[in-house]
């Protein structure tokens, strides 16, 4: 980039925690101090804002991207009033640092008005220095930007908001929101076009180093939000685990992998210090950023606050209709005119405008790699070895077993391209079974190069083992698990399937079905771990066998299959990766 301040005002560059915590305090709204020390901010948008995101480029174009265009004038008009704004405003604060570590570092440039400054606190926690990456002396030039204006409201654009992306400038102008993954995700997603073009691919995964007879290798975890992927990716498994990065990496051929961000951007609801100690003391550390977290009046964190009585509404009421609850609502509410099941329908799904009865349940924490226990040496990444995705399986029809081994790269490439997972509390109303490619809903570009090119990597590594696991449920739910119908995964089980797998201590066999491993619950050589893992979970034909329910398996079987073939044409994928799952 030419000019490294684009904009007429005065830039605050590369601030310090301590200062931008004062200027937090001073200029972002809805921040709280909690009892111990951090700050927790509660933002009007409770997650990123895929709808509202556009590209930037002629309509001819379109067939080259997955996310909408944006008319060029329209894109041009908003960000000169975004500059505008900014130069109104006087003053940018601007953090510098690199997306990764070494040869593959790529550089960044965020710009924040002063409102954002909980935004820029955040990020200047995962970008990695440039002092890191830079020779001493040497200047920073970044080859993308993030221009972000939490404040600057759209009233001529669905939402009130924008998220204009330009990969032919590398910049994201970010009009409207304050939820700061649309400031983490702004840069990578331009990194996802910009791997792809120099022969890569990245992941939305985690990935951990583990050491197995003295053996160091990388593995990956891909998975969407809520499957469990930051919780895998900072458990323990093998003599030695060391957790690499939480959210996303870029695979290169040979099994070469490069990193992205210097922390952790975890989910906090359910947090327990007993299932998971790294992230919940990371989150109650004072150096740790936080965000739509529930505050007791104590300042205390209720990381299980779901349901809010008409007192609580009361306690946070301006919070609430600050963030776009209807005042009338709120106010009915706290009166006690009506309860939580007047205003949900039969399935549980709170009414719209009445939302803000059941406070978020896509809390999140920042926490910093070098806060993290035994966390790995992320200038000495080793070859990757293992690559998983994770499916939170989920209700009557989860049949889904705990771990499946892949048995070809095309294969592995269909099954990572489906994305299988349920839908959780972080999508709000959109609840239920859902796919998405890779898992990856930043990836610009068209879905169904992902597969195209996770196969041509494939081939570069034939070293590599590839799985799923099941992180939810084996025939039910957790209402049906309490009614004793149905089995949940629990955290202690995908560890055991995975310290076994990540060990050679399972004996497979080839499912009938589906062409891909599952692991041979008759076999003696399998008796301990089927002492960690209920049977269930290893074999859920045998379980829906056993509980009468063979038609209801046998129904599961065909609709995957025909549903499968179906999302995975309309990506064009290779007929033969189709084939490999669907025959």
């Amino acid at each position: 980039m030419n000019n490294l301040h684009p904009y007429p005002v005065e830039y605050l560059t590369n601030p310090n925690q301590e200062t931008l915590r004062s200027l937090t305090t001073e200029h972002t709204p809805l921040v709280f101090q909690s009892a111990c020390g951090n700050l927790n901010k509660v933002s009007r948008n409770k997650a990123r804002m895929a709808k509202f995101t556009y590209i930037i480029d002629a309509p001819e174009t379109a067939s080259r991207y997955s996310h909408s265009l944006i008319d060029l004038a329209k894109a041009a008009e908003l960000i000169e009033r975004q500059a505008a704004y900014i130069k109104e405003k006087g003053q940018l604060i601007e953090v510098q640092g690199f997306l990764g570590l070494g040869k593959r570092a790529v550089g960044v440039q965020w710009l924040y008005t002063l409102e954002g400054a909980n935004i820029a606190g955040m990020q200047s926690i995962l970008r990695f220095p440039t002092s890191e990456v830079l020779a001493e002396g040497e200047a920073f030039k970044p080859t993308f930007r993030v221009v972000y204006t939490p404040d600057l409201k759209l009233d001529d654009m669905p939402g009130g908001q924008a998220i204009l992306v330009d990969l032919n400038t590398y910049t994201t102008y970010i009009i409207g929101p304050d939820y700061f993954g649309e400031s983490k995700k702004a840069a990578l997603r331009m990194l996802n076009e910009y791997a792809f073009a120099q022969g890569g691919l990245v992941l939305h995964a985690g990935a951990k180093s583990v050491q197995i007879d003295g053996v160091r290798s990388t593995m990956t975890i891909m998975g969407l939000s809520g499957t469990g992927k930051t919780t895998t990716t900072f458990s323990k498994q093998g003599e030695v685990t060391q957790p690499i990065q939480d959210d996303m990496v870029a695979i290169w051929p040979g099994g070469e992998l490069s990193i992205t961000e210097n922390g952790c951007f975890a989910k906090t609801y359910g947090l327990t210090e007993k299932t998971e100690p790294v992230i919940y003391r990371g989150t109650l550390s004072s150096d740790a950023w936080v965000e739509n977290s529930y505050l007791n009046a104590d300042g205390t964190y209720d990381f299980f606050k779901s349901e809010l009585s008409p007192a609580e509404v009361a306690r946070v009421r301006e919070v609430l209709i600050t963030t776009g609850a209807p005042a009338e609502n709120v106010d009915r509410y706290i009166s006690g005119d009506l309860s939580i099941a007047d205003v949900s329908d039969d399935s549980g799904v709170l009414k719209d405008g009445w939302e803000f009865v059941k406070w978020s349940g896509n809390g999140r924490s920042i926490i910093p790699m070098s806060s993290i226990k035994d966390a790995a040496d992320l200038h000495n990444i080793p070859e990757v070895h293992n690559m998983g995705i994770l499916n939170r399986d989920e209700g009557a029809d989860a049949c889904t077993p705990g771990i499946i081994r892949f048995t070809s790269p095309a294969q592995a490439a269909g099954f990572f391209m489906l994305g299988e997972t349920t839908k959780t509390s972080a999508a709000g109303k959109e609840v239920g079974k859902t796919r998405s490619p890779f898992t990856q809903p930043f990836f610009p570009l068209q879905f169904g190069l992902q597969a195209k090119r996770f196969s041509e990597l494939a081939a570069t590594m034939p070293h590599v083992d590839m799985w799923m696991m099941n992180t939810g449920f084996v025939g039910g739910d957790a209402r049906s698990v309490k009614e004793g119908v149905g089995f949940k995964v629990k955290i202690r089980h995908s560890s055991a399937m995975l310290e076994a797998m990540l060990k050679g201590e399972i004996v497979w066999k080839q499912d009938p079905d589906f062409g891909y491993d599952v692991v041979d619950v008759e076999h003696p050589d399998n008796a301990a771990l089927i002492e960690k893992v209920p049977l269930a979970v290893l074999s859920p034909a045998q379980y829906y066998a056993a509980s009468g329910r063979t038609a209801e398996y046998r129904q599961w079987v065909t609709s995957m299959k025909s549903e499968r073939r179906a999302f995975l044409e309309k990506y064009a994928v290779d007929s033969s990766i189709i084939s490999a799952i669907c025959s």
